[in-house]
């Protein structure tokens, strides 16, 4: 039987999807099935939610990045900064007195709690508060949760990355890849709130493909993501990262800062951990697959450094993987562990 050529390519796709290999050109998807006046409707929607509803990051977001990514981490800094947002320091008071965290006395004083819920948690939960809070109502406590996971992870592997290859500012990796798909956020409420005004019982399922995000919502998450990041006034290595970082080879402002972002992602990806996802068979490796990622988004390693780094994110990423719990517990409880690297960069 001969196949179409648009047939031949997403046989193509399927074959280079198998090897692993996701990042160039998106993948070509066949004829839009969509409801026109539907896509229209989302597109709308998703402009509205933009314009709207999206709530702001806090002022003093990147100051606390720093401050709780230096070591040591100057507590008296951080209790002063946290303290201009009533709300935070509220919820971390919250978390420390909750049943999760399972403390026998109530915990009162703010330096107090910053030391029991650790700079890695809190630092999470500064960064995301309010994006939960305007995702939380609208979308699936499993999407929510799934969404985090992949992107704490993704933070982790890009900031202990940075730091192997040398990069100068490891923390704002950690931005970087906590925020990347920040993008996601908006399309699933639209998502949601369609299945729930829908007759139709069967979700959306999401599918990793900036076309079929297009196709769907009239743009994809990158897009949309970049939106988000200059309405927020991020700087432009930021902005770079949420466009650019499915494509790393198209990066101009910093290609080193999305290249790293870009290989986390991927690596994250390539073993279940996406939207959606469940996590990997532990046993499962892939080295030559990572080392042929690792030289696609970091273009200027040798093969030597590839191979090495590889078998770092491997160790790195199954000791995460075993701290983590994937379900839907609470963004801020068993799915957010610290950071077991940072310790050791010390």
């Amino acid at each position: 039987m001969q196949l179409s050529k648009e047939q031949a390519e997403l046989t193509t796709w399927d074959k280079l999807e198998s090897s692993g290999i996701t990042h160039g050109p998106e993948r070509p998807v066949a004829a839009s099935t969509e409801d026109p006046e539907a896509k229209q409707s989302r597109k709308l929607a998703l402009m509205a939610g933009l314009s709207e509803g999206l709530p702001t990051l806090p002022a003093y977001v990147f100051e606390l990045n720093s401050l709780l990514a230096a070591n040591p981490v100057n507590l008296k800094r951080v209790g002063e900064v946290l303290r201009t947002d009533p709300s935070l320091t509220a919820q971390v008071l919250r978390l420390c007195n909750s049943a999760f965290m399972g403390f026998r006395e109530r915990i009162t004083k703010l330096e107090h709690a910053i030391i029991l819920v650790g700079t890695e948690r809190l630092r999470t939960m500064v960064l995301t508060c309010s994006l939960v809070q305007y995702a939380g109502h609208r979308v699936a406590s499993e999407d929510v949760q799934s969404f985090w996971q992949h992107c704490f992870l993704t933070a982790t592997l890009s900031e202990r990355l940075a730091r192997a290859v040398s990069y100068p500012q490891p923390e704002q990796a950690y931005l970087a890849g906590l925020l990347h798909d920040i993008g996601v956020l908006p399309l699933l409420v639209i998502a949601s709130t369609e299945t729930r005004n829908s007759e139709s019982s069967v979700p959306y399922t999401w599918s990793e493909s900036l076309e079929l995000e297009r196709e769907r919502f009239g743009a994809d998450h990158c897009e949309v993501g970049r939106w988000i990041g200059i309405s927020w006034n991020f700087p432009a290595v930021l902005l770079e990262v949420m466009e650019s970082h499915h494509n790393p080879q198209e990066a101009t402002e910093d290609p080193h800062l999305v290249g790293i972002v870009a290989t986390a992602d991927q690596f994250c990806g390539r073993r279940g951990v996406t939207m959606g996802g469940l996590p990997p068979e532990l046993s499962e490796s892939g080295s030559n697959l990572d080392q042929a990622i690792l030289r696609a988004c970091l273009p200027q390693l040798q093969p030597a450094e590839a191979e090495k780094l590889a078998e770092m994110l491997e160790t790195d990423f199954l000791h995460l993987i075993q701290l983590m719990e994937f379900g839907a517990s609470g963004l801020f409880g068993g799915g957010i562990p610290k950071n077991p690297f940072r310790e050791e960069e010390g």
